[in-house]
Order: C-alpha cells, then structure tokens, then sequence
C-alpha cells in the first residue's frame, strides 16, 4: 500500500503546484461560444487553435465543451489569432484578439456546414504500414489484412528484424532475449510461456508493434535482443463507438470486442477477446544413439508417435483516461489474461543395447501414453498522471503498475508392454507457481534550451516467485500412485530492483543530434530451494551505458550510430525447478542457478525516402554477450530423482554459456508500382559465433538469413488482395542444427456497408498440409536426429464492423510555451 499512497502523494503535490502556477501566471483568457449557423445549437468539441500575430506556430489551445463552450487561461498580454475547426463546417478564423491581462469574452463565433457534409464523417489518416523514428521501428498491424484473423505471432512474422519459428519462438535480430510489453508495461503473462502468451493476443486487437533494437537509458535495462511493444487498440474519439472482428477458421478462430466511450475530459474504454487453436495432430519420430563411457556399451532408443494439441486463451480489460484540465492527466486500466494449452498423445519406442563391438545383445519394446497441460492467469493493473507546463516538451510522468500471475501445468505418463497391457512404470505431476511483480515509476523531461534536453527519472520493482511441484510416482505392486517426497520440490524467488537514469539530448555544431545516457540498476535476490539448503545469491550492480548519434541529410535520409548495453536476467520458466518427466527418455527441468546475461549492442542505420513513396532502411549491428543463457542437454546412462532411477534418458536444463557474438545485416524496402500496386521486402542475415566455455566442445558457427516479402493489390478503394512470404534459415545452436521454415499466405478484403464493416479471407500454406521439422542435436556422448510434422495449413474468414460516428480524429496538440511579446502599450 505505501507505492499507491506515494504516488497519490506525488499527484497531490503537483496538481498543487500547478493551482499555485496558475495563480501567479498572468491572468489573461480567451471564453468564447461555438454554435452552428442554422440551428443555432451548440457544436460540440470543435477544435480551438491560439496563435500570436505574426507567428506560424500554434501557442495554445481548447476544445468546446457539450454548451460549445470553450475557455483558454494563462495567457499574457499581447495580439493573438484564433481559428475554429470541426469535422463538416467551414474554418473560421478571428484575428486581432488585443489581451491586456484581463479575461476577454468573444461574441458567439457561428458555423456554416459544408455543402458536401454527411451525417457519418470518415477520416482516414495517412500512415504507412511500417515507420522508422529515431529510436524504434513502428509496424501498423491495422492495416496488414492478411493477419487480421490470426493471433499476435501472425503480425510478428512481418516485422522488419524479428523472426518467428515454426513453434511460435521469437527472435529480434538474432537473439531470443526480447523483453516484451504490453502498452509500455511489463506483464507476468509473458515469464510463463512465451509462445502460448503471443497466441493468447489476437491480431485484431492489436494496433501497432513497436521495435526497439537499442532502448535509450529511459528503458528498462532487460532484454539483451532489445525490446517488442505491443500496443493494443484504443482511441480518443468522442461519444460512444467501437468495433467488434469474428474470425472462423479451420486452425485458429478468435473474436475481439472493442468499446469507447468519451464525454468532455473524461473517457472510457473496454475490450474482450478470446482465440483457440483447434485440436490438431503431430507426428513425432526420433532416433538417438547414446554410449555409457564407464562401460564401454551403446544404447539405441527409437520413438514413433503423435499427439493431438491445443491451446486457448482470452483477454480482457477497462482503462480509462481523465484530463482533470490542459496540464494534468491521469489514466489507469485494468486487464485479465486466461491462456492455456493441452497435448495429449502415445508413442512406441524400442530400446536396444549394445556390447562395446557393437553386437546386438537385448532389445525391449513398450508402449507410452503422455500428456502435459498448462494453464496459466494473470492480472495486470496500472495508474498513471502526466503533468504538462507551458514550456514546450517540458514534462511530468508518474505510473504505478503491476501484475500478478498464476499458472497451473501438469503432466502424466504411464509406459506399458506394446499391447497396452501390464503398466510396470508411470508417474504424474502438478506444479502450481505465482509471479508478482509491482512496479513504481517516475519520469522528467526538462528543455534546457530550445535544441537540448534533460530526461532523468527511476523506477522501482518488487518481484516474487514461487512455485511448488508434487510428483506421484506408481508402484507396480500395488498400482497406487504415490507421492514422491525426491522428485517434489518448491521454489521461492524474490527480486527487488532499484533503478535511476539520466540522459541529455543536445547537438553538436548543428550538424549531429546526440543522445546519450547512463542507467544504473541495483538487483537483489532472495532464493529458497526445497532441495538445497539457504542458496546465497549476491546482489549486482548493472551500469547500462546508451548513446545515439544521428544526421539529417537533406532529400529525407538520416544515418545513425548506436550503442546499448543491455541485462537478461533469467525468467520464471529458466529458475523453475520443475522436473517434467512426461517423456521418462527426454527430461526437462529448470535452472535456479543461472546467472544473468549481459550484452553490447552497436548498430550504423541508414535511412532514405525516395520520390513516390519508396523507402528504404539499412542497418548493421554487432551484439556481444555474455553468460549466454542456451538449454543444454546431457546424457545419463542412469539418472536419479529422489528415489527413482531413470535410465538412458537426456536432461535438458538451461546453463549459462561462455559467450556469443553476431555480426549482421538488415534491410527493408517499400516500393509503390503505381497507385495500385505496393512491395515490401525484408532481408537479414547475420553470423553468430558462440564460445562454449566451461561447458566444453568445440565452438559453434553459424550463417543466418531471413528473407521475407509482402505484395498488396489495391483492385478498388474498397477491394485489395495480398500476399506475404517467409524464409527463415535453417541455424546452428550450442549442440546442433535446426531446421529451415517456409510460410505463406494469400488473402482478400472487401470493405462493406460505405467501409464501416469488410469481410476478409485468408489462406496459410495451402498448399501443403504439414510443415516437417528436422533436427540433429549432438551432445557428450549421443547424437539425437528427430522428425516432426506440424499441422500448418489454415483457411480463415473473418467479419470486422466498426461503429461510432467517426474513424479517426487527431488527439488535440499539447499547448506549447508562450514567446515572449511585444510591449502593445
């Protein structure tokens, strides 16, 4: 309760401050009424525009309120001109306003409506689908159609710099450390399963990603790949609108419900989604050849199977946005997310060993039946107030945010003769966990002139993680199930960290723009093992050092040089100890040991607008890291938990490598053919060099490259057809070689109803049924080569209808510093 109580503080002693500001300023203000020329009603939020005589430049401004009543204070004495606008009516301007400090009241300003005015005004805005800015790259998911019926990892796969795998694992340039957001907030929904999270969003509510490859000293100091916004849908319209997007499909199916309601300075706004993915079937194979070093002998384990696996999810949240006046704002929201999945299936293997010739000498075979599930909920919250002055940029944030997480997984496995007859092994698990996290932010940003700028602030966060782990193993005499005191184990992981920046923006001899800044973040940690007595984990001092460098040329290009250093620390599923033994051959577990990794990062970007809308980006970076966090697997010819043994069985278990180095290239273009007709493409490719360290084995290399394309097709302004294709390389990791991934897509949207509804379809893989994914994994003493084919083709439809009066309209500018004026007297 004391964050909640500091911020109401803090709040309290600003709004204050800005009554005593007001009351010392100069006294000067502008009233007036708005009513429209024919019926004499009031017109409602028309738009106020203040500027000084003589000056392009915009100095204040107002909205009307439900009288057509609008008031502007704080102004000074002098000459200023004022401008009314809405949506359907001419532009009125009145000039010559003479203030001498006084209130001045105008007499009612009349609109005319415009002749070609309708009952139902659309505006669209002029946004690219991708924006590049200063310091992060901005994907508009609203206008990529061939995503709109599928989930967050769909629009992911289009993002310049990111890749996505076959299983829904993220890359940004390279690395999988991606510190993920959501609307600027971190939420606990992404420490338990990434993947299955991103699925849980669908794409319709999404508005845009935001990408940012080396975050200034105001971000969070998480993410060695840098970071990934995900910025959901919402907006500032007035009165009561919104939109709601089904989607049917035979794969994926989701919906999305969108609300908002806005009157005067007050809004609301609401949401409800939810997504499936329809039960499918894998088919699984592996092969692995393994060798007890002690004896001499080979063992050879050979698995045929499938499964069938889902997964399902909904989200829902309520924000709201008041603008106690034209300086102060507070806003809050609250949402809940609800994901899971299932995978239940069987599989024969067949184990045969070996004598150290290499002759056959036993051979077994039996029959296994599996399933895992996992569930996981979490509730996010935040409270935010932002302070605006009269100096232009000058600002205020406080914020109060935190999520607070639960998940459920489990898994059971029973193995039998191949007949299914005479269980002679099995064992079932739960593990219940929490992730609390609670974050206190604070933010300033200080003009110390018109070309520089101090940006300083800090943050505090306060995390908690437990779980606890029951395993029931069964005892073929009886054939009860009974819990296993060795293999159950519980966690309890608290982490506090402390942070404070400072950065100034400034340039040099007018002709280079710089941004540099220092973070500094104190960690400490607090570890309970159910296995281990009192584990000591020393807390660490993180210096994160940014800078940017950058140049405008003229003819729209700009060149950039970065630099970051970035902290990874580990993750709720890397510490969990959690053994999964629902595969009694393959083990997984975590690793509550696992210190965090660090990283530089250096990127050169070049950026260039041509004539008719072609735009190009390139950009070549190096990161370095450290104490790379990689899942390694060991062989055990024979491996005990607690009371059981488990033979022939591989342990995989994320460990901190010694490092790894990429070197790489990207590139994306935009070509318009036409007023019809435009191409987008995305080229990466970089080397990754990983140094095993104290882990031993030879070091590994790796040549990567993506290449993607998307293609639209505007047949008519309510018809456009599109196409998106993707390459991912196939990559070599700490113990092996992964395999390549081809995707594509091809879909249609045809606006209805004079574009308040559309209707789309789309189609993934047609024309393949499966994607098959080919793996050799290579470790001490085994080599693995495994096989799966994954159900990929999807066909979807879906139905979008917006509703409210307007699509779009421009949030009101923040009122900028007053210039001093001429003595009028």
């Amino acid at each position: 309760m004391k964050l909640p109580c500091l911020l109401f503080a803090a709040i309290s002693l600003s709004l204050s401050l800005t009554a005593q500001q007001q009351t010392n300023a100069g006294k000067g203000r502008i009233t007036g009424r708005i009513l429209d020329s024919l019926t004499q009603s009031p017109v409602e939020y028309a738009t106020i525009t203040l500027y000084v005589a003589g000056i392009a430049r915009p100095v204040n401004g107002a909205t009307t309120n439900n009288k057509g009543v609008f008031t502007i204070d704080g102004l000074p004495p002098g000459s200023y001109i004022l401008t009314v606008g809405f949506i359907g009516y001419q532009p009125r301007s009145i000039d010559a306003i003479a203030l001498t400090g006084k209130p001045f009241t105008l007499a009612d300003i009349l609109l005319t409506k415009k002749q070609e005015a309708l009952q139902t005004v659309t505006v669209t805005a002029s946004k690219g689908l991708v924006e590049n800015k200063i310091d992060k790259m901005v994907y508009n998911a609203e206008k990529d159609i061939t995503s709109q019926g599928g989930v967050a990892t769909d629009i992911l796969k289009k993002v310049p710099m990111v890749s996505v795998d076959v299983d829904g694992n993220v890359q940004l340039q390279g690395n999988s450390n991606v510190l993920f957001l959501i609307n600027g907030k971190p939420s606990s929904i992404f420490g338990n399963n990434l993947a299955d999270a991103l699925q849980s969003i669908p794409a319709s509510q999404i508005k845009n990603i935001e990408v940012i490859t080396t975050p200034g000293a105001r971000y969070d100091a998480e993410g060695t790949g840098g970071i990934i916004n995900i910025v959901l849908k919402e907006n500032r319209l007035r009165g009561i609108n919104g939109n709601i997007s089904l989607t049917a499909g035979t794969r994926l199916e989701n919906g999305s419900l969108n609300l908002n309601a806005r009157r005067g300075n007050f809004g609301l706004n609401a949401f409800f989604s939810g997504n499936a993915q329809l039960r499918s079937t894998r088919v699984n194979s592996s092969d692995r050849l393994s060798e007890d070093t002690a004896t001499g002998t080979k063992d050879r384990l050979q698995q045929q199977g499938s499964s069938r696996f889902n997964r399902q999810g909904y989200e829902s949240g309520l924000g709201f946005e008041w603008s106690i006046d034209h300086r102060n704002t507070l806003s809050g929201n609250i949402g809940y997310d609800n994901f899971g999945n299932r995978n239940n299936g069987s599989f024969l293997q067949q184990q045969t060993g070996y004598d150290p010739s290499g002759t056959p000498v036993s051979t077994f075979s039996s029959f296994v039946l599996s399933g895992s599930r996992f569930q996981g909920h979490s509730l996010d919250y935040s409270l935010s107030y932002k302070r605006t002055f009269a100096q232009e940029d000058r600002e205020l944030n406080i914020s109060y945010d935190g999520s607070y997480g639960n998940n459920h997984s489990a898994y059971h496995q029973a193995q039998s003769l191949p007949t299914g007859d005479s269980t002679f092994a099995g064992s079932n698990s739960n593990s219940d966990g929490h992730d609390h996290e609670t974050n206190f932010r604070l933010d300033y940003v200080q003009p110390l002139s018109e070309k520089i700028k101090l940006e300083t602030g800090g943050r505090i966060q306060i995390r908690q993680i437990a779980s606890a782990s029951s395993v029931y193993t069964l005892s073929p005499v009886s054939g009860h199930y009974a819990y296993d005191t060795g293999q159950s184990n519980a966690l309890s992981y608290g982490r506090h960290v402390y942070a404070g920046y400072a950065s100034l923006t400034f340039p040099i001899f007018n002709w280079l723009d710089v941004k540099g800044g220092l973070r500094y973040e104190r960690t400490e940690t607090d570890a309970v093992f159910s296995k281990s007595s009192g584990a000591h984990i020393p807390g660490y001092n993180t210096f994160a050092p940014s800078l940017i460098l950058s140049h405008s040329f003229e003819n729209d290009q700009t060149i950039k040089i970065a630099y970051t250093k970035r902290i990874q620390r580990p993750n709720y599923r890397w510490l969990n100890p959690y053994i999964n033994a629902s595969d009694p051959k393959n083990i997984t577990t975590g690793n509550p040991y696992l210190q965090p990794e660090i990283t530089h990062n250096i990127e050169l970007t070049w950026s260039k607008s041509f004539e008719k809308g072609v735009a190009l980006n390139v950009v070549l970076f190096y990161h370095h890291q450290i104490h790379d966090i990689q899942p390694f697997i060991t062989y055990y010819p024979t491996y005990t938990i607690g009371d059981s043994v488990y033979t022939n069985t591989s342990v995989s278990i994320p460990m901190n490598v010694g490092a790894e180095d990429n070197y790489g290239l990207n590139v994306f273009g935009s070509v318009p053919l036409g007023p019809k007709v435009n191409i987008r493409s995305n080229l990466s490719f970089f080397d990754r060099y990983i140094t095993t360290g104290a882990l031993g084995g030879s070091n590994v290399t790796s040549f990567n490259y993506r290449l993607n394309m998307n293609a639209t097709y505007q047949l008519s302004n309510t018809f456009v057809l599109e196409f998106f294709g993707n390459f991912n390389s196939r990559r070599n990791e700490l113990q092996g070689r992964y395999p390549s991934f081809t995707t594509y897509n091809l879909a249609f949207r045809k606006q209805v109803w004079n574009k308040k509804g559309s209707i789309a379809f789309s189609a993934t893989n047609p024309f393949a049924a499966n994607v098959k994914q080919e793996t050799s994994v290579t470790g001490g003493h085994f080599t693995l080569h495994s096989l799966q084919q994954l159900p990929y083709r999807s066909f979807g439809i879906n139905f979008t209808y917006k509703f409210g009066k307007l699509e779009f309209k421009k949030d009101k500018e923040e009122p900028k510093e007053l210039p001093s004026l001429p003595d009028n007297g």
